[in-house]
């Protein structure tokens, strides 16, 4: 399962609850190679993404004596995946990940493209670009999730077509959650694999994945929404500021579509003063305003600056 690797004796395998048994399953695999593991239970989603959590893995590893020829395996969600790939992109200035995404949103977005993040005052505000060596995907894992683990899986698949596959879009308008995962999984990691190979460290294209994630992202910091479901109302905002800078003519279709996928497209009860706040210390703002990704069609993403008005237009859209 793990790639080749002369060097390694150690396996770390940091895991969340839910995902504990397949974690021992790795383990028993590992061992069968003579390889010294051990299992470090982290808190599930977002209670995982702090710098506590992270220093409590470092203590953790520096008992077991993870050595720089040594793994760092994460399995489970896109919290896991994160932690662990930002540990082990700074323990001892960086060690090899390998990720085992337990979810469908693990598997089409968080544990591909090398980026790995903690919250401190805001979502991902520290992290480093680490990539796996290696990315396993079990759809047949993937099949038997849950529904909520499926809808928010499907807010990023959706994402993904929205800025680079009109094809996957189309699937997912037309089959909703009876879309074949293996097809929805190999579409996504395609549309995330070819934009990171052109920009790796975010310079450029690579921003076009954050389609829905500048708003969603303050959204799900001040809410108890998942991630999927903060980014399907993220894109929603996104989609009304594209209208009104430029024309876009697909918002009725993306509501509709995470409509047809059992998706939020607006939230109640915020702090509007929050998410705003939240805004303002958003690591895409600049001197020129909040850089946003907008769409002028699908499949056809761009990015803006964006100001007080265009951030009020959006919020407005989704009743904040």
């Amino acid at each position: 399962m793990l790639p080749k690797r002369p060097s390694r004796r150690r396996v770390a395998i940091l895991t969340q609850p839910a995902a504990t048994p397949r974690a021992l399953e790795v383990a028993a695999l590992a061992r069968v190679d003579d390889l010294e593991c051990e299992v470090i239970g982290l808190p599930d989603r977002d209670e995982a993404k702090t710098l506590d959590v992270a220093a409590s893995v470092y203590e953790a590893l520096a008992r077991f004596g993870l050595e720089r020829g040594d793994t760092v395996v994460g399995v489970g969600g896109g919290s896991v995946t994160d932690v662990a790939g930002f540990v082990a992109g700074t323990w001892l200035r960086g060690v090899e990940a390998v990720h085992l995404p337990t979810t469908l949103l693990g598997a089409v977005d968080a544990a591909i493209g090398g980026k790995t993040g903690v919250n401190l005052a805001g979502k991902n505000l520290v992290g480093v670009i680490w990539h796996p060596t290696r990315v396993i995907i079990d759809v047949d894992l993937l099949e038997l999730l849950p529904g909520p683990l499926v809808r928010e899986g499907m807010a990023e698949a959706l994402k993904s077509g929205l800025v680079g596959d009109p094809e996957l879009c189309r699937l997912l308008m037309g089959s909703g959650l009876e879309a074949p995962l293996d097809e929805v999984v190999i579409r996504s990691v395609k549309v995330k694999a070819r934009i990171v190979d052109a920009d790796e460290r975010e310079r450029g294209v690579r921003a076009f994945l954050n389609f829905g994630h500048t708003i969603g992202h303050a959204i799900e910091y001040a809410s108890s929404l998942s991630h999927g479901e903060s980014v399907a109302v993220g894109m929603v905002a996104a989609c009304e500021v594209s209208r009104h800078l430029l024309g876009f003519a697909g918002s009725d279709l993306v509501r509709s579509a995470l409509a047809t996928l059992d998706l939020p497209t607006h939230v109640n009860g915020l702090d509007v003063a929050r998410v705003r706040d939240l805004l303002s210390h958003d690591k895409k703002r600049d001197e020129h305003g909040l850089r946003m990704v907008l769409l002028e069609d699908v499949g056809a993403p761009t990015i803006r600056s964006v100001g007080a008005e265009e951030i009020a237009i959006g919020l407005a859209a989704v009743g904040l």
